[in-house]
């Protein structure tokens, strides 16, 4: 398949949109992670007394009804409303207008792992205490997988293929992999991405039976991947929405690229997640080589790996493990800036995503907000100055509970010319 002036469909970043603990806005964001300012904190959003984990990545003054309106935020979880406001700014971002002037041309996919847990929560606990009649007429509808992607398709008017995928934290790149199939079917322009919000009670219920959530009350100490402290990790909302187009779409009307979505894989354990697995190495490890294989990419040409980085110490050894068997006993640097927001599920892979781009839009890999001490088995090169990218290539990986396994290859644009005097 060609696109516009018989370029060949290849899938380009055109616009970023971030609602995370590091900030709303690409340069709120990139600020956070350049000078590793760390977002994490007590949660605010409920009490959590009862509970051993006290600390979250939550959004900062985040202001809904500045991207919904009254109608669409009664009818809608907080997840949804990051949602609203992440696919707005990657919109701006990409210089593109609100509404589809194609309906058919445009289409969403995101990812969600729990729905609209807030919303969700509250409606039960009026059925659980009242009558049927207390219970609001949007609950079917505001906690389902697929909210915050129908209320967009409505909103923006996008009426190509749309959907969203469920692949716990995986589903952020899965997302981004599956923008760049729908572009290459026909469809120019594609929104991706995941935001979540898992901070509610209900939510962190869910994840305490895990077993995998830090129980330090220090946001300091409490989310140390790779780190002989390591305990857990620390649960955030938010992530990033990206505009994913066509080339020759992009290029036809001028728009600035952040770089292209080269190459993805995905694979499963075809095994269920238990208190003393630690998923399977040897499938990560066959993602990562399917995509770099995909993008054709060879290991020595990677800059940078931004992995899984869940916090959890055989978790961490196994991802160790899976990069050693993917790039032999020298694996290119590494960095993770989940210490510094918390871990927001698909929506903290998708933030890996923008963290790369970013890296290359400022020509800069941020260093790592971590280990401070490498655990035994996980001494990796990890970035711990900034780095200038050599070949402009990162490598994302990701894993979800209960067996999933992605990864994506991104080639970074050039640079963003300096400003006199930078």
């Amino acid at each position: 398949m060609t696109g516009p002036g018989g370029v060949s469909a290849r899938a380009v970043v055109t616009g970023i949109g971030v609602v995370a603990p590091s900030g709303i806005g690409v340069d709120a964001h990139w600020r956070t992670v350049r000078d590793g300012i760390r977002r994490t904190g007590p949660i605010t959003l409920f009490d959590p007394a009862s509970y051993p984990t006290r600390v979250a990545g939550e959004v900062a003054d985040f202001d809904a009804a500045a991207y919904a309106d009254n109608r669409q935020l009664v009818q809608t979880d907080r997840w949804t409303h990051l949602g609203f406001a992440a696919t707005r700014l990657a919109l701006a971002d990409a210089g593109l207008p609100e509404r589809a002037p194609d309906p058919y041309a445009w289409a969403v996919t995101l990812a969600s792992s729990s729905g609209g847990n807030l919303f969700g929560q509250r409606e039960l606990q009026r059925l659980w205490g009242g009558s049927t009649r207390t219970v609001g007429a949007y609950q079917s509808i505001a906690w389902f997988y697929a909210a915050s992607v129908g209320q967009l398709s409505i909103h923006h008017q996008f009426k190509g293929p749309c959907g969203v995928l469920v692949a716990e934290t995986a589903g952020g790149l899965d997302s981004l992999a599956h923008a760049v199939r729908t572009v290459r079917r026909g469809t120019p322009v594609v929104i991706a991405g995941a935001t979540e919000c898992p901070l509610s009670p209900y939510a962190l219920a869910c994840q305490l039976r895990s077993g995998l959530l830090s129980d330090v009350a220090d946001p300091e100490a409490a989310y140390r991947p790779f780190d002989r402290s390591a305990g857990g990790y620390v649960p955030a909302e938010g992530g990033a929405v990206f505009v994913v187009e066509e080339l020759g779409h992009a290029l036809a009307r001028g728009a600035r690229i952040y770089g292209e979505v080269s190459g993805w894989a995905a694979t499963h354990d075809a095994a269920h997640t238990g208190p003393d697995t630690a998923g399977d190495p040897g499938q990560y490890a066959r993602a990562m080589r399917l995509a770099l294989d995909r993008a054709g990419v060879t290991a020595d040409e990677v800059d940078v790996v931004l992995p899984d980085a869940l916090g959890v110490p055989r978790y961490d050894r196994g991802e160790a493990e899976a990069l050693r068997a993917v790039f032999g006993d020298r694996p290119p640097p590494v960095t993770t800036q989940k210490p510094l927001t918390g871990r927001a599920h698909q929506g903290g892979s998708a933030l890996d995503v923008a963290t790369a781009l970013l890296a290359f839009r400022h020509d800069e890999l941020p260093a790592s907000a971590g280990p401070r001490e490498p655990a035994p088995g996980c001494e990796l090169d990890f970035l711990r100055t900034p780095r200038q990218p050599r070949n402009r290539v990162a490598l994302v990986g990701a894993r979800g509970f209960d067996g999933f396994n992605s990864a994506l290859v991104l080639r970074g644009a050039p640079p963003a010319p300096r400003a006199a005097g930078e």
